[in-house]
């Protein structure tokens, strides 16, 4: 009989075993990855655009363009396309990023033919109409001035545009004036120029019918590649910011610096070496700040990895009368990682709690689908992640500490305030 009085034993795996996708490519050019598994008798196809704000010619084209796909095409309007999706039991979701706009929907895959029409449909009729662009906009603005009073969105807003520049697509946001300026033909515009190179990702029970449907739906496509594009990045000199808000009680912190992307010979020890700092509970800067001084109800560190570029924050929010101890206590923290040698319980324990939580992420084949939408936006070799597991697990305290040499000095940081 099993004693449950008694803990299980530990039993540490530095597997990762991925689902292997099958490629494709279509008559049309289109490129598809499948990822057939899970027991449910769900599909998610999510087709990836380069379309984001990386390539805009007009400040918040993508977001809008993408967002008002599903809101009207010549023969139906924005009730009958949500209705429609409703009555098969499918979810659209639309997802304007930086770099890319996604578009994925979820259906039963025995409604996936008459779901997926109307994706295409959508991607090739939508009339983006003034009534739907102008109440997104009213939308939009009131989100923004709801979050302008918040100190972590304008701390966000600055540490971007300090590390990117203010005309940088990773460093400008989007204000006001660019909502109230734009039109519909700019949104036509940005979707004619840049929503005809996809890719797309086919995941769950993709059965043989399953896939001869995406097949036979998007093969007809007509696909426009995306030149590359290239824009001069700054090099600004790291800085100390404050910028005061009226009334406000607490400041938000931020601190960050210009990164290295996954394909880099150090990314691994850069990974372990945030996680250590501030990428879990159990973190210097979540024991430092929260628990020894009560400084803040949380810390984290992370790393930002897009296709253009990389960077690494930290953030936390604190009374006023706390700010520069707060800051002061990071930047001990940094300084230790590359002075002190991290010892063996603290490093076993961040490095298996890491590993354990990447390894837990890939529990549907949705998960699987994601680990391989990320290796191919970044070029990255197919066991990568397995591969990414094996040095996790061979690194040193010794090759830690002169990692964080190079991309871990506190003078390398800039240092924003907002409270």
């Amino acid at each position: 009989m099993l004693d449950r009085s008694v803990a299980p034993p530990f039993t540490r795996s530095i597997d990762f075993e991925l689902i292997q996708p099958r490629t494709q490519v279509l008559a049309n050019g289109l490129k598809m990855f499948i990822i057939s598994g899970g027991s449910q008798e769900v599909v998610r196809v999510e087709m990836l655009m380069r379309a984001g704000r990386w390539f805009e010619k007009t400040s918040g084209a993508a977001y809008f363009a993408a967002n008002l796909l599903s809101k009207g095409t010549s023969t139906k309007s924005a009730y009958e396309i949500a209705q429609y999706f409703d009555q098969y039991g499918a979810h659209f979701e639309v997802s304007a990023g930086l770099d890319v706009v996604s578009l994925s929907l979820y259906t039963l895959t025995k409604n996936l033919a008459p779901t997926l029409a109307l994706v295409r449909e959508l991607l090739e009729d939508s009339t983006y109409p003034e009534k739907e662009l102008t109440q997104l906009k009213s939308i939009y603005i009131q989100n923004l001035k709801v979050n302008q009073e918040k100190t972590s969105f304008q701390a966000g807003k600055l540490i971007r545009r300090n590390l990117f520049g203010e005309s940088h697509p990773y460093g400008k946001e989007l204000e006001e004036k660019d909502v109230e300026a734009l039109t519909r033909e700019q949104l036509v515009q940005h979707m004619q120029a840049f929503g005809k190179d996809l890719v797309v990702f086919a995941s769950g029970r993709v059965n043989e019918a399953a896939e001869q449907t995406i097949r036979e739906t998007l093969s007809s496509l007509t696909l426009s590649p995306v030149a590359p594009k290239t824009i001069e990045p700054i090099h600004a000199l790291p800085s100390h910011q404050y910028q005061k808000k009226e009334g406000s009680m607490q400041s938000s912190i931020r601190m960050g610096r210009k990164s290295i992307g996954r394909a880099h010979t150090d990314y691994a020890p850069v990974l372990l070496i945030n996680h250590i700092l501030g990428g879990y509970f159990g973190s210097r800067l979540m024991k430092n700040i929260r628990e020894d001084k009560g400084l803040s109800y949380g810390i984290y560190s992370s790393l930002q990895t897009l296709q253009q570029d990389n960077y690494m924050v930290i953030g936390a929010d604190v009374n006023n009368e706390n700010l520069e101890m707060t800051f002061a206590e990071i930047r001990k923290e940094l300084g230790r990682l590359y002075t002190d040698p991290v010892g063996a319980e603290e490093l076993e324990m961040a490095r298996n709690h890491f590993i354990g939580s990447l390894q837990s992420e890939i529990t549907t084949p949705f998960a699987h689908a994601e680990k391989i939408k990320n290796i191919y936006l970044h070029g990255l070799p197919a066991d990568y992640y397995q591969t990414l597991i094996h040095k996790l697990d061979a690194l040193t305290a010794e090759q830690l500490m002169h990692t964080a040499k190079q991309y871990f000095e506190e003078d390398s940081f800039f240092e924003v305030a907002v409270g």
